[in-house]
């Protein structure tokens, strides 16, 4: 088998250890194993090792974060390689780290590992942020159902009256029960805006027991919202400066229908900007886990369930196109309604999503906005295949078919 990088190495990296195999077959032949440690110092003498022996191409598997730091100090001397783990299984029974280390090392050098994607420093910065802001969000979420499960317990059914709990007139009265105050009718007053015209319900809904125990565990929740919002706020305001450079791009996407400013930002932080990356559109879709595994044996197909993939952008993207398939008129509403009838929902909307990405990847290479086929693309295509086959049909049994346009 052909050499390809006649000087590489493997890594196989561990939380605290890297075992690492220098594999050079010429000027002058050398094959080592050395094992380093992972702090600074230790990745720098690796570095060096690796440098003193004119290594020009270093692969590693994606073993949790800890390839990461390792990732960053070598980029700027080497040709990395990220490989994934369930791409270059050795053999079972000869499992060690040094096997580990020579195994990578051979596949590097006979170019057999698919390198994995790994976006530029400011992406995964951005990505960083977006996922964070992402955790808030929940956190949040689930800080509000802990304080619905307190008012439950005080049996106060304040969220049966008032849509949002913590909404302006659901935090006066929470900051109300938390002083002490507990009179239903002076709570009641403390509603805002609409929620004024709901007073008699609110007075029967804050009748309740309410102890100590009670408006502790409401200070307690209530305060980790409000520190959950400013660092919402300072998130957003990091992104902002994060996506300044590529700005464009993600305004580029907000033209797809169903896709916000926010579903753009993460969808320019999980995939980048720079589609080269990606050889076609097909290949991001498969990267992304939108399109049906292949797994065939002895002439039948196993399993077509779709891969887990990118689950971040796989989420955004399918929340993008339920909003997406209620724009009326549009392709994407006329392509889920073809396909949930016989398909059914979940698969029509995450065909709708791979269309997302698809009209995303092109955006991104030739820098133009989204231009919608329309509601009747589909039907228009049917009219041409249908007369293409009759003709062709028409050909087999001996006729000659002239084909002319009808007036309207």
């Amino acid at each position: 088998m052909q050499v390809l990088y006649p000087r590489c190495a493997g890594l196989d990296v561990h939380k605290d250890m890297v075992m690492a195999r220098v594999r050079c077959v010429n000027d002058p032949p050398h094959d080592e194993v050395r094992s380093f440690g992972t702090t600074t110092s230790a990745l720098l003498e690796l570095s060096d090792w690796l440098a003193e022996h004119a290594v020009t191409h270093v692969a590693m598997e994606a073993t949790g974060v800890y390839w990461k730091p390792i990732w960053h100090l070598l980029e700027e001397h080497f040709q990395l390689v990220l490989a994934n783990a369930q791409h270059i299984k050795n053999v079972p029974g000869r499992k060690t780290d040094v096997n580990d280390a020579s195994w990578i090392a051979d596949l590097l050098a006979h170019g057999l590992i698919r390198s994995s994607f790994v976006p530029p420093t400011p992406i995964q910065e951005l990505r960083d942020l977006t996922r964070t802001r992402k955790q808030l969000v929940r956190e949040i979420s689930q800080h509000s159902l802990r304080i619905q499960k307190t008012l439950e317990d005080a049996n106060l059914k304040l969220g049966s009256v008032l849509s949002n709990v913590l909404g302006n007139s659901g935090r006066a009265i929470l900051a109300a029960l938390i002083a002490g105050e507990s009179d239903p009718e002076k709570l009641a007053d403390l509603a805002q805006g609409s929620a004024r015209k709901k007073r008699a319900e609110l007075v029967e809904a804050l009748r309740g027991r309410i102890r100590a125990h009670h408006r502790e565990l409401l200070r307690i929740h209530l305060n980790l919202i409000e520190a959950l919002y400013q660092a919402l706020e300072d998130v957003d305001t990091r992104v902002g400066k994060t996506l300044a450079p590529i700005k464009d791009s993600a305004r580029l996407l907000t033209s797809l229908p169903g896709v916000s400013d926010l579903t753009a930002r993460v969808m320019v932080a999980e995939i980048g900007v720079d589609m080269s990356r990606f050889a076609t559109a097909g290949h991001l879709i498969s990267w992304a886990g939108l399109c049906p595994r292949n797994e065939e044996s002895a002439g039948k197909r196993r399993s077509t369930r779709v891969r887990e993939g990118a689950p971040w952008l796989k989420v955004a993207l399918v929340t993008a196109a339920w909003a997406a398939v209620r724009v009326k008129g549009g392709y994407l509403q006329a392509q889920f309604l073809r396909l949930k009838g016989r398909r059914g929902a979940k698969k029509a909307i995450l065909a709708v999503a791979a269309s997302m990405l698809t009209a995303a990847y092109h955006m991104l290479k030739n820098g133009v906005e989204y231009k919608d086929l329309g509601a009747d693309h589909f039907s228009r295509r049917e009219r041409s295949k249908t007369i293409q086959r009759l003709v062709r049909r028409l050909n087999d049994l001996g006729c000659e078919v002239q084909l002319r346009s009808q007036a309207a």
